[in-house]
């Protein structure tokens, strides 16, 4: 029994390390997170300095471009924030738009851009139109629409005619300038005469 008993003891005090061992992996696995979940907080992740993006077509022809001095990229909304934007929408069987800003937020994959801070858009002229001319505040451009539009303040000149509002609306592929709550609105006879003789055979 004597020759047995450390070879007894040796065995319950491995016991009691393997089960103290299981013990401590097991407190420890219910204590900690192994994979806690990623956190999203609206801090810049990647930046870029005198960049610029194009958006090209099937054919490889540049549709949108949009360029700034710097750009901060937020992954809580996979935003992306641009001091001096500009931004060329240059759609098919459409006029070209250029529009520039202090700073400008590209979210929802791409398909908005706000421009904030002295924003201004101008549709440039071409035979058939003169320029269009949109300034305000915060104007925002949907690429994907090809439609600038605003729920500030806003001047309007299209042609010799001047339009101030709240609101306004222009849609590049219709060329349909909407212009809401309007406070002051100045046509032009030599706009109106142009348009009849342009709608006349």
């Amino acid at each position: 029994m004597r020759e047995k008993l450390p070879s007894l003891v040796a065995m319950v005090l491995l016991l009691i390390l393997v089960a103290g061992t299981w013990w401590a992996a097991d407190y420890t696995q219910r204590s900690l997170e192994v994979d806690p979940p990623r956190r999203f907080t609206h801090e810049p992740d990647s930046w870029a300095q005198n960049f610029i993006l194009v958006r090209t077509d099937e054919q490889g022809r540049a549709l949108n471009r949009l360029e700034g001095k710097h750009m901060l990229h937020y992954p809580d909304d996979d935003s992306y924030e641009i001091t001096s934007a500009r931004a060329v929408s240059n759609q098919a069987d459409s006029p070209i738009i250029i529009a520039t800003s202090n700073t400008a937020i590209m979210d929802q994959d791409g398909s908005r851009i706000t421009l904030i801070g002295d924003a201004h858009a101008q549709r440039l002229p071409d035979a058939e139109r003169k320029p269009l001319d949109v300034r305000s505040e915060v104007l925002v451009i949907l690429p994907d629409e090809d439609v600038v539009h605003t729920e500030e303040p806003a001047l309007v000149v299209n042609g010799n005619s001047t339009m101030r509002g709240k609101g306004m609306r222009y849609n590049n592929t219709t060329r349909q300038l909407e212009v809401f709550s309007a406070s002051d609105v100045k046509i032009s006879g030599q706009d109106r005469q142009e348009r009849q003789s342009s709608s006349n055979p």
